[in-house]
Order: C-alpha cells, then structure tokens, then sequence
C-alpha cells in the first residue's frame, strides 16, 4: 500500500484530520523562510497531542540545518525521522544515524553514492520538483518517467505538485513507496484543507488500483 505523507502541518486539528484520514507520515517544515514554518515550541505543543498515535512518523523537515540543530529539534518534538531538503551532504546523513533522508530535487547523480543509512519505515530518499531559489512547496511537478526508473529500484517518497486531481495518476504510473503533498491539500499557503487532505488519500488509494 502506497504510504501517504502529508507535510507542512501548523495546527494539530489539520495533525488529527491527516491522522483521522489515515495518513502514514506527518511533517512539520522548520525553514524560517517556508509559509508552513512552525516552530519548535510550537510543534512541540502538538506533538504533545498527537504522540499518542504512535503508528505515524513524525517528519522534522530542514534546509541546510547543523546536525546540532536538528538532533536538538528532534528531540525536543519527538519526531521520527529528519528530511533534509537543502544542501546537505552525505556525510550528514550518517553523522544523523538513520534518522535521516535526503529530498532531492529534481533527478540527481548522487543517488548510488549517496551515505544513506535506511531506516525501517522510511524511504531512502524523497524527489521534489527543481525550481531554481526554492527549495520545495513549488507547486511543480516533478519528471514521473523519470522518476519511475528510479521507484523501481528504491523505495522512494515522490513529491511535487501532487494534487487530489493527479495524485492517482502519480501512483498508477510511478507505483513510488510513497507520496508527500504540502501546497496540493491546501486553501492557502500553509493552510490546509480538510476536505482536499480527504481527496487526496481517497485518489491515492484509486490509483493504487489502476492497471
């Protein structure tokens, strides 16, 4: 079954929608310049609520964060798992002991010589959408040819654009490990829709079905 990652999460009634919906993966963005920044006090106050539904992952989503940094985040919440969005390198990622994976975007060299350490229920790694100044959130599809070569071989988070109206197409045609949507489930940035967030799982789970 195709695991579904609802990301940028500010408010712990859009948290218990997603979880209601049973989504598999919740992510809350700690970069300063994202509409769906949350802070640490913040998320820690809803993950005091939500920690009791212990089957999620909790996702800590950073750009070009220290590990300092995100250890003490992710200690501080409880999350998880860390999706490093920026510029990371891998050598971060083993210094986070399988805490850890990498979004990359758009189709990258780095995939076979990338120091990933695999994490049960994790993918081993997350592709966006390359739009030049942003690092995720674009609204932008990603390559799905693409992509579909690589899901073959990886158990990979796809992300970029998806939407309740593509979001079964996506799976029918990439079959990846799993897809995150941020801007695609919601009313305005950084405001999420319960109603798209309900769309959106329902098509994941039409595509799942397509031959």
């Amino acid at each position: 079954m195709t695991k579904i990652k609802i990301c940028g999460i500010k408010t712990v009634d859009d948290a218990l929608a997603a979880i209601d919906l049973g989504v598999d993966l919740i992510g809350f963005n700690f970069y300063p310049k994202s509409p769906r920044y949350v802070e640490v006090g913040h998320c820690r106050g809803i993950m005091s609520t939500v920690r009791k539904y212990g089957h999620i992952k909790y996702v800590g989503v950073f750009v070009n964060a220290t590990v300092a940094e995100i250890n003490a985040t992710m200690e501080t919440c409880g999350l998880s798992l860390a999706q490093l969005h920026g510029d990371e390198t891998p050598e971060m990622m083993s210094e986070l002991d399988g805490k850890a994976f990498k979004a990359f975007r758009g189709i990258s060299t780095d995939f076979e010589t990338d120091k990933r350490i695999r994490t049960d229920g994790a993918p081993a790694f997350l592709i966006d959408a390359a739009v030049k100044g942003l690092y995720g959130g674009s609204g932008v599809t990603a390559d799905w040819n693409e992509v579909t070569k690589l899901a073959k071989k990886y158990p990979l988070l796809l992300a970029g654009g998806l939407t309740p109206e593509n979001v079964a197409e996506a799976v029918g045609r990439v079959k990846p490990w799993g897809v995150d949507v941020a801007s695609g489930v919601e009313s305005a940035p950084g405001e999420k829709d319960a109603s798209k967030m309900k769309a959106f799982v329902q098509a994941v789970r039409n595509g799942e079905n397509q031959v």
